[in-house]
């Protein structure tokens, strides 16, 4: 059951993944400079594109052109990209693999680069992986990368190559930009932003700064109150009758809990980093069972509350402006409160167990209303209740259906 649900929410995941962005407005240049208006698929790439989907019609079947085929596209007020065989330096930024060569290591490639201003002088930015390259190019120059590049001085130290500094110093003078001004520029995209913006403005250059007009909707605290369905079933391995085992029934509970969303700047807000703590409580049971020799009854009885502490992933998929659907996956760290178990393996022997709770996994499918209200099904399919005993064994499932309210 658990495999089988993994597989449906993994196919879910990639099939929504490339079916719920929308089309934008937009356009594109082929390679005989013709400008086609149309409808293209907004990914809103974390990674400069290698291809585009477009629709001349919103009717139409979406259609896949590569970076060979397409010069520049854009979404109309939001993005730009245009194709440049350039070198770019692949050193690694990861210390453990830095060499002692201050020097950048170019590599020529073909790419989509982001046009982030442009102007008399025009900002790219290149990002693969975990690391990004700035480029630029003016009116007279062709376009070049902005050389940033760490290395090691020692096993224990690393330094900068900051040659972009003297690159832009040497390439991009005006009265208004002083020395002081390039020396305490950062590598980073608002950093050079703010740079090639006064540039242009020293030179009352016209110019457009390509940035999403999207009101990112960075964090959410939800309510979640819900209702919980659960079983519990103990045992004992160490005994040579099953004297002591109790497979608990099915039992109606409640839950309450409070949910911080964190949601990621990218893939058009689609991913999700929750937090999740949550009461856990009214699971109460009797079991008894006969004596395998005298035929007596043996009691039992359980009662299980927790506070759990979720954290995971969540991944939206768009149905339209108003509503999605999503999917969740959480560890979930667990501290029980007046639990335990009590059973009898005869009518002189019986025990009282602590009940003490493995890490364990959740996965969830839910649905959201005009981002305000949110009801998820959830499931659980397993845990160990009695980690801390050695000779004891236990098995712990539930299923919640869980309400949402978003207080902001």
């Amino acid at each position: 059951m658990k495999n089988k649900l993994l597989i449906c929410l993994l196919f879910l995941l990639s099939f929504q993944t490339y079916s719920q962005i929308i089309f934008e407005k937009g356009y594109f240049v082929d390679n005989n400079d013709k400008k086609t208006t149309c409808l293209i698929k907004n990914f809103d790439w974390s990674n400069n594109p290698t291809e585009i989907q477009y629709k001349l019609d919103e009717q139409d079947q979406p259609i896949s052109i590569s970076i060979a085929q397409i010069k520049a596209f854009g979404i109309d007020n939001q993005s730009k990209y245009e194709r440049f065989t350039v070198d770019i330096d692949k050193s690694t930024q990861v210390i453990s693999n830095m060499n002692y060569d201050k020097n950048p290591e170019f590599k020529k490639e073909t790419a989509l680069l982001k046009v982030l201003l442009e102007g008399k002088a025009s900002l790219f930015e290149y990002i693969s992986g975990n690391y990004t390259r700035y480029f630029f190019k003016t009116d007279s120059l062709s376009i070049n990368q902005l050389v940033y590049k760490s290395y090691k001085t020692s096993e224990e130290q690393i330094a900068q190559n900051n040659q972009y500094k003297q690159q832009l110093w040497m390439t991009l003078k005006c009265d208004n930009i002083a020395i002081t001004t390039i020396e305490k520029l950062s590598y980073r995209k608002n950093s050079l932003l703010k740079f090639f913006t006064k540039y242009n403005e020293c030179n009352n250059s016209d110019y457009t700064v390509f940035k999403s007009n999207e009101k990112r909707d960075l964090f959410n605290l939800n309510i979640r109150p819900g209702i919980t369905t659960s079983a519990i079933s103990i045992s004992n391995s160490s005994l040579p009758t099953p004297d002591y085992d109790r497979d608990f029934d099915n039992k109606i509970g409640f839950r309450f809990g409070l949910e911080a969303e964190f949601i990621l700047p990218i893939n058009k807000n689609k991913w999700a980093l929750i937090f999740e703590p949550t009461y856990v409580g009214g699971y109460k049971a009797e079991k008894s069972r006969l004596d395998s020799k005298t035929n007596e009854e043996l009691k039992g009885n359980i009662e299980y509350n927790s506070i759990e502490l979720p954290i995971g992933v969540r991944y939206y998929m768009f149905l339209n402006s108003n509503s999605s659907l999503f999917i969740n996956g959480q560890a979930v760290i667990e501290h029980t409160i007046n639990s335990e178990a009590y059973v009898e393996y005869s009518t002189q022997r019986n025990t009282t167990l602590e009940l003490k709770p493995t890490t364990s996994f959740t996965f969830g499918l839910g649905y959201k209303l005009k981002k305000k209200y949110s009801v998820e099904f959830r499931a659980n399919f397993g845990k160990n209740i009695l980690d801390n005993y050695r000779e004891w064994n236990s098995n712990y499932k539930s299923f919640a259906l869980t309400f949402g309210y978003s207080i902001f």
